[in-house]
């Protein structure tokens, strides 16, 4: 009779994997990627490195599944605050000021995700996280402007274009320390927020009208 596994040892098992992508994960945000390594991540978790390699056989697998999880919470979170919002313009507005927010918060992080000088390898998983954040702001600012809220533009050009401006302007190595300030935190947001609508083409008066009833979430990712 084959072996099947119990609820126990399914959910043993998925709690494992678990506290080792939060151990990568945390070691990411503290020291950037190239700290991720399967020793590092194994004592931070409280396991052997063979058990790490029983669930990633490889350091690559681990910064892949590291990233992709990165990238599914942050595209969820866009999601939730752009539907939440009660139009087009607002809805992109809102996409923009939750990822930029989330981002800043998370900046070391977000940067070794996305932007970190890294081996070949682990820097074409990083491209379809950034590619999947194009194509979420281009079908915001598509729909934008089928519903005459933009002016007529390549919106395929213009979304990865924001996201670049965002990414170099909040978290690469140009960007401004903001630290534990929260106050330079949200002007920082705001600023980016408001640079990237009027980039669009929303008019100034309507651009600052749209960043002020933005919901900013709390830091805690």
């Amino acid at each position: 009779m084959p072996y099947r596994r119990t609820e126990n040892v399914v959910r043993h098992l998925a709690e494992r994997e678990r506290a080792i992508l939060a151990a990568a994960t945390s070691i990411a945000a503290e020291s950037g990627m190239g700290a991720v390594q399967i020793a590092a991540v194994a004592a931070r978790a409280g396991i052997a490195a063979g058990t790490v390699y029983r669930y990633f056989p490889s350091k690559t697998d681990l910064i892949a599944e590291l990233i992709a999880a990165v990238a599914a919470r942050e595209l969820t979170a866009m999601r939730a605050a752009a539907n939440a919002a009660p139009g087009p313009l607002s809805a992109l507005a809102a996409a923009i000021a939750t990822f930029s927010a989330r981002a800043l918060y998370a900046r070391r992080l977000t940067w070794a995700a996305t932007g970190e000088p890294v081996e070949p390898q682990v820097n074409v998983l990083r491209l379809d996280f950034r590619q999947s954040l194009a194509a979420e702001l281009e079908a915001r600012i598509r729909t934008a402007i089928d519903g005459g809220h933009l002016p007529e533009q390549d919106a395929g050009v213009a979304a990865p274009a924001l996201i670049g401006a965002l990414l170099e302007g909040l978290v690469g190595p140009l960007a401004p320390p903001h630290d534990e300030d929260a106050a330079a935190q949200r002007a920082a947001v705001q600023t980016a927020t408001l640079l990237a609508l009027r980039a669009l083409g929303v008019i100034d008066a309507r651009a600052r009208g749209l960043v002020a009833q933005c919901v900013l979430p709390a830091a805690e990712q």
